[in-house]
């Protein structure tokens, strides 16, 4: 980020993460998650490693269930605080803004499918 249009540009990004966070969290399953038994259904989420192959995430939920439970909707309000209040303070150059607007770009990507 290198002036006021960047600067612009990431509080947008940040904000608009913020806001898909939210809306994430108002319409997920509320409540303490926690790692148990496995389900017989999966959905379809699918993993594509380095190597080209794939996996469907809820055939690898052992190794994905306390990243799941760490991540539950009692993360969102303290991700969204984080992500305004970067985009609050967004500055060029500054490691942390950096750091917030490539995790926010990562979510919208995700989000969207690309």
């Amino acid at each position: 980020m290198d002036g006021p249009a960047e600067q612009t540009g990431a509080a947008s990004v940040l904000r608009a993460a913020a806001d898909v966070l939210e809306r994430l969290a108002a319409r997920t399953t509320a409540g303490r998650w926690t790692a148990s038994g496995l389900l017989a259904t999966r959905p379809e989420v699918i993993a594509h490693h380095e190597d080209g192959s794939t996996e469907h995430v809820a055939e690898a939920r052992a190794g994905t269930a306390n990243w799941i439970v760490a991540l539950s909707p009692a993360t969102a309000p303290h991700l969204v605080r984080w992500l305004r209040a970067t985009a609050d303070t967004a500055a060029a150059g500054d490691p942390a803004t950096t750091a917030a607007v490539a995790f926010a770009e990562t979510l919208l990507a995700a989000r969207t499918g690309r």
